[in-house]
């Protein structure tokens, strides 16, 4: 306390003066001469700054708000030059100097005189001063040198040609008409302000000060340390409740309304149409509730976003947000949970208390599987943190003494491991399930994404949307931020349709490592493994045609096959999987018979049938052997509760089966593969040199080849620079009518189209 005490009265002992008062005319002729050093505007109609010679203002300024932009242009001058009449002139006859603009600021200021006896009268004069500032387009020195021939100039010149701004002292602008004359005509445009800067009466403050700081200086600390402790007593009291020592029982939700909404509405939601049609009845009960109330309709308390990762769910609470006109508060979760003791249900308290006195309004819970978990499950306790915040939830939103008005929106992408209180009806009315945009979903959310960039007409946003089958709204946002990030590396004015192309890729299987030197053996062996994947793929007509065949590494492999769905597939029947596996196994075969050897290339391949097949047997019942029941393993956590020292669900005989009968599977797929890979021996061999050559190449290319192209007529090449010099010169040397001739072939290539 001595400590706190000595320092309280060091700084009450400080001279503490109030800023200088200004008037508006003050303030404009300070801002319009540059005497203004730093300003900034407070609340509505005060700005506060600080002037050259550092002394410290304010000014009460009306209709700030209209005004505040072109009060930053003024302050934003950064330098006034200062110049003499003659100079000015002389600059601006010689071409140094290209005026744009002359702002003529007049002041008048009043001094009163008392009279030389008390029975005298006053005396009133007034001072007028008239500065000059002008604004010029100025050569550098080294410009008007070269253009004068002059070495020197009267006049101050810019290291670079660009605009500055002149100032003439008030005591050189004799002949302001002259020099206004001149100006403008030079073609400069003429502005002119009148300011009165008399000095305000009525102010006491400085009789006043020195009594304030001597009050100051004796009551000041004593006066600080009393409300230091009271706040502390207060503070020690409320410790368990809301608001408790440094509040952290206190709800850390953002408010949004009319004043902050978010700039997302539905326009900026693409493909989820029937969730918008769900969450738009929200919006419409709360702008026009009585149309619900008259027939006695209640609109849900709940409503609970589901969607795997990036389809939408927080963009969709963000249209809400901007298209509702009521309060619209949005946490996370995870901002209840804290190190203290009871923090989550005081939050939760303390949200649920400022939702009601803001009622109707709509409160965001996002990613509520944080807290929302299924309770007394698992190896913890029933008493933990978690817990109690969802206690407090689940009273809040349906408790003894619940009010209407107030709805709960959360998302979440885990609502397995949500507790069955929360989810049902009264609480959670309605599950709103946002699943992965198909390809019209996809095609609108291109547009939507497309609006807000530059594209070339080349973009075709079908070929788009058809191409990224289970892509999410995130990725196609990201896909298109990708594209102008590339598009801009490659210093172009649009996106173009390979942009696009190479960002879907980056996207899903990562960024094109062409500066990775592999050996031609090792190319050879990655060429036959995708080749043998896309000649499978072509030759099975359950599966999907491939789109892309690279030998590029991407990401952790070193080539890929890509497939293009021709239409949008919501059933996984049979002979599709089946087809797949066979697909999957191309890769391996072509190795094993093209190579005399097989490599580890094939891993994930081997994985991803062995997990398909796996799921064929034991979950989709598409095995004859097992039959329609489901032996799969069970899923969940422990931590969760589900399923806990649950043992397996079938014998160790049946157990045996399903692995005879998955092994069948992969086997009979492995033998399809092999037996396309051998029919087409031919087929793979010129894919692979395709490969080879041009390390990708386009679904439309490998159906040219499969039909008898050669590599040489895949791709014509290019002309080169002596064909190019030849075919001009012979074309300026010939008519028109000769010119169109020879459209056939060009000098030197031969069988080269111009198309």
């Amino acid at each position: 306390l001595t400590i706190l005490v000595a320092i309280l009265a060091y700084v009450s002992s400080r001279e503490m003066r109030r800023p200088r008062d200004l008037t508006q005319d003050q303030y404009l002729a300070e801002l319009y001469v540059g005497n203004v050093d730093s300003q900034g505007f407070r609340g509505q109609n005060l700005v506060e700054g600080q002037l050259k010679n550092g002394e410290r203002f304010s000014v009460r300024f009306a209709g700030l708000r209209e005004r505040e932009s072109g009060l930053q242009e003024l302050k934003a001058v950064r330098a006034y030059q200062p110049i003499q009449a003659n100079d000015l002139l002389a600059a601006v006859e010689s071409g140094a100097y290209e005026p744009q603009l002359a702002r003529v600021v007049t002041t008048y200021e009043e001094h009163v005189q008392a009279g030389e006896t008390e029975e005298a009268p006053k005396l009133t004069t007034t001072e007028r001063n008239d500065h000059l500032l002008v604004r010029v387009a100025a050569l550098s020195a080294s410009a008007w040198t070269a253009s004068s021939g002059r070495g020197d100039a009267r006049f101050p010149l810019p290291e670079r040609s660009g605009t500055m701004w002149l100032r003439l002292d008030p005591r050189d602008v004799g002949d302001l008409p002259g020099l206004l004359g001149a100006l403008t005509a030079k073609g400069a445009k003429v502005e002119t302000h009148a300011l009165d800067i008399s000095a305000t009466k009525g102010s006491s403050w400085e009789d006043t000060s020195n009594m304030l700081s001597s009050v100051l200086l004796v009551f000041g600390p004593w006066l600080l340390i009393l409300a230091v402790f009271l706040i502390f007593m207060r503070q020690m009291r409320n410790q368990g409740a809301a608001g408790g020592v440094m509040s952290f029982g206190r709800s850390r939700a953002q408010l949004y309304n009319k004043e902050s909404h978010t700039n997302t509405t539905f326009s900026d939601v693409a493909g989820a149409e029937e969730a918008k049609d769900e969450v738009r009845e929200v919006v419409e009960f709360l702008k026009n509730p009585g149309r619900f109330t008259r027939i006695g309709g209640r609109i849900p308390r709940g409503i609970l976003l589901v969607g795997p990762p990036g389809c939408g769910k927080t963009l969709l609470a963000k249209a809400i947000a901007g298209e509702a006109e009521v309060p619209f508060y949005s946490i996370s979760g995870s901002d209840f949970v804290e190190m203290f003791v009871g923090v989550g249900a005081s939050r939760v308290r303390d949200l649920f208390k400022q939702a009601r006195e803001n009622s109707p309004c709509i409160i965001f819970l996002d990613e509520i599987d944080a807290v929302g978990r299924r309770r007394g499950s698992g190896m913890g306790g029933g008493h933990d943190e978690r817990e109690q915040t969802l206690n407090a939830i689940l009273v809040e939103m349906d408790g003894f003494g619940t009010d209407e008005g107030i709805i709960v929106l959360a998302a979440t992408n885990r609502p397995d491991v949500l507790d069955p209180a929360l989810l049902r009806p009264g609480r959670f009315d309605r599950e709103v399930t946002i699943d992965l945009p198909d390809v019209q979903g996809r095609a609108e959310i291109f547009k939507v994404h497309l609006k807000k960039v530059k594209y070339d007409d080349s973009v075709d946003v079908q070929t788009l949307a058809r191409s990224t089958p289970g892509y999410s709204g995130a990725d196609l946002a990201a896909t298109v931020n990708e594209a102008a990030i590339m598009a801009a590396l490659q210093k172009g004015e649009v996106i173009l349709m390979e942009h696009l192309e190479e960002a879907r890729d980056k996207v899903r299987y990562g960024r094109q490592k062409k500066s990775r030197k592999f050996e031609e053996e090792d190319r050879k062996i990655t060429a036959y493994h995708e080749a043998g994947h896309a000649v499978v793929a072509t030759q099975i007509p359950e599966t999907d045609p491939p789109h892309k065949v690279t030998i590029v590494p991407r990401g952790r492999a070193l080539g890929s096959t890509m497939v293009l769905p021709e239409k949008e597939s919501y059933h996984m029947q049979r002979r599709r999987l089946i087809g797949q596996l066979a697909v999957l196994f191309g890769g391996r075969v072509s190795e094993a018979l093209f190579c005399g050897d097989i490599s580890a290339g094939a891993s994930d391949d081997i994985r991803r049938a062995t997990e398909l097949a796996r799921a064929m047997v034991t979950e989709l019942g598409m095995s004859d052997r097992i039959g329609p029941v489901n032996y799969a393993e069970r899923q969940g956590s422990d931590f969760l509760g589900t399923e806990l020292l649950s043992g397996k669900w079938h014998s160790e005989v049946t157990a045996r089966e399903i692995d005879e009968e998955v092994r069948q599977l992969l086997t009979d797929a492995y033998q399809r593969a092999e037996q396309i890979v051998l029919t087409n021996r031919d087929q793979i061999e010129i894919l692979t040199s395709a490969l080879l050559k041009y390390e990708t190449i386009t679904g439309e290319e490998i159906t040219r080849i499969l039909r008898g192209a050669s590599i040489a007529d895949l791709r014509p090449a290019a002309p080169t620079a002596e064909a190019k010099v030849a075919a001009d010169t012979a074309g300026r040397r010939r008519t028109p009518a000769a010119r169109g001739e020879i459209q056939g072939d060009l000098p030197g290539e031969p069988g080269l189209s111009p198309a």
